[in-house]
């Protein structure tokens, strides 16, 4: 009898924490990730996704007609969705809005935390995602201190990482695929081979940084284009994954092999003011670049977001006025 070969799916699991980058909740039910990160595109396409319809109106029902505490409470509805199927965390993003306002953004992060509380999710199981600017670190050094866990996004440059780790944040996602993306752009190249790939070697250099001065912050790596970024960072923490990659990996065979360890060699330690900090990430062009068009793109799929809740709340039927006896 033949013993059927591993997969690299399976094999990577040996070396790094698989987690679904989605809002689908079908598919984080069908893959079992250890956690799940969610972000304003990933849930506006699920929120479009009518079967998932009953959610966006216990959300409104919950909110009562208030149309930004209804997209918190559709945040929360569908991050406890997910945590159905997942044994660890769910990631859930803080509006794009507030990405320079240090204390709207523990407010509204707050709000968030209280929210899965009152739905019966602890904490523990919710990681809040915050965009990787000086106000955005600010504001997670001050919410870990409370309890409340952070997942530090759109991180493009080693500034950003730097920071973050020495604000004590919980996790960063540095975004491979969007990285791979302006390089391409720039060389004018179809493809980058993943040896040569800034986007693998920008979370490499992370990831020997944080291990070889003992921070406790994970590192995640996010916003894959192919499976060959994916392979390459095996050994990195943790990798979110979108599930159409999930599904590549699942149906190749073969060993994956770990690329990234902790005693890898890295740089010396560095420490960053506010003005070092916006200096040094200002020196690299592409994460300036990449950080604010990732802030307006949230922002506009949130925006579309609102009037989707807008439009449904308004096609609602009337409720029924009581008629005097």
């Amino acid at each position: 009898m033949l013993t059927p070969m591993t997969t690299q799916l399976e094999s990577l699991r040996k070396h790094s924490v698989v987690v679904a980058d989605t809002g689908d909740i079908d598919a984080v039910a069908r893959w079992k990730p250890q956690d799940a990160t969610t972000n304003p595109s990933l849930l506006l396409a699920s929120a479009a996704d009518l079967r998932y319809r009953p959610l966006l109106e216990r959300a409104m029902a919950q909110a009562g007609g208030d149309a930004a505490l209804s997209m918190d409470c559709l945040f929360v509805q569908f991050g406890r969705e997910i945590l159905k199927h997942v044994a660890g965390r769910v990631s859930t993003e803080v509006d794009a809005r507030l990405s320079f306002d240090a204390e709207k953004s523990i407010e509204k992060a707050r709000r968030l935390a209280g929210l899965y509380e009152k739905v019966g999710v602890g904490r523990e199981r919710v990681l809040i995602k915050l965009a990787s600017t000086w106000e955005g670190i600010r504001a997670a050094q001050r919410l870990e201190r409370e309890g409340i866990h952070c997942n530090m996004t759109l991180l493009f440059s080693f500034a950003q990482a730097a920071a973050c780790a020495d604000a004590g944040v919980t996790l960063i996602s540095p975004f491979v695929g969007r990285i791979y993306d302006w390089h391409r752009a720039q060389r004018k190249v179809e493809d980058i081979a993943p040896e040569d790939d800034p986007g693998v070697a920008s979370v490499a250099r992370i990831y020997a940084y944080y291990k070889k001065h003992g921070y406790a912050t994970q590192v995640m790596g996010a916003s894959f284009r192919k499976t060959g970024q994916i392979l390459a960072l095996a050994g990195c923490d943790l990798l979110t994954i979108a599930p159409d990659l999930l599904e590549k990996l699942s149906k190749t065979e073969g060993e994956t092999t770990r690329k990234l360890s902790p005693n890898m060699p890295a740089e010396e330690k560095i420490t960053l003011d506010e003005k070092t900090f916006r200096w040094m990430h200002n020196e690299d062009a592409m994460a300036t670049d990449k950080l604010a068009e990732g802030i307006r793109r949230f922002d506009a799929d949130a925006r579309k977001l609102e009037k989707l809740i807008v439009s449904l709340a308004a096609a609602a039927p009337a409720p029924a006025v009581p008629q005097p006896g």
